[in-house]
């Protein structure tokens, strides 16, 4: 699990990112960015209000969205492009984020059996880990 902070911010020039609308629950929090990086895919999200709870910080359902989103899109590559669902995610708080900071979601492969996919994730708010995930995801039959 990679839990050093991220290479760079969303704003950088350097390998860039791309932004992506998509259906759904994601469409209403993104738009999500996606960017390759020497050790995998990176997804991030810049906090809106909207992603706020009433204290003024993060959501926790905005962050474990965001990290349930990056870790099922891992599974999906890692199973060859085969959908996969979510059937277990914890999730650790660690830090709060706070408005117009820049999320990075990033996770791996930790085994497979069978049709499960273990994996864990990290989701850091600008150079801070805020919280960290543990996920079983299920490759669906074709």
């Amino acid at each position: 699990m990679n839990t050093q902070p991220p290479e760079h911010s969303l704003s950088s020039t350097e390998n860039p990112w791309r932004e992506h609308t998509l259906p759904g629950l994601m469409g209403c929090l993104g738009p999500m960015l996606t960017r390759r990086e020497p050790q995998g895919w990176a997804y991030g999200l810049k906090l809106r209000a909207d992603h706020l709870n009433q204290a003024g910080v993060a959501h926790g359902g905005t962050l474990t969205t965001l990290l349930d989103q990056a870790l099922s899109a891992i599974a999906w590559q890692h199973a060859g492009k085969q959908p996969c669902v979510t059937v277990q995610l914890n999730t650790s708080f660690l830090h709060a984020a706070r408005l117009h900071q820049e999320l990075i979601a990033r996770g791996c492969v930790t085994h497979t059996t069978g049709s499960l996919i273990f994996m864990t994730g990290t989701l850091h708010a600008d150079d801070q880990l805020i919280a960290t995930a543990q996920a079983i995801m299920k490759r669906l039959k074709a």
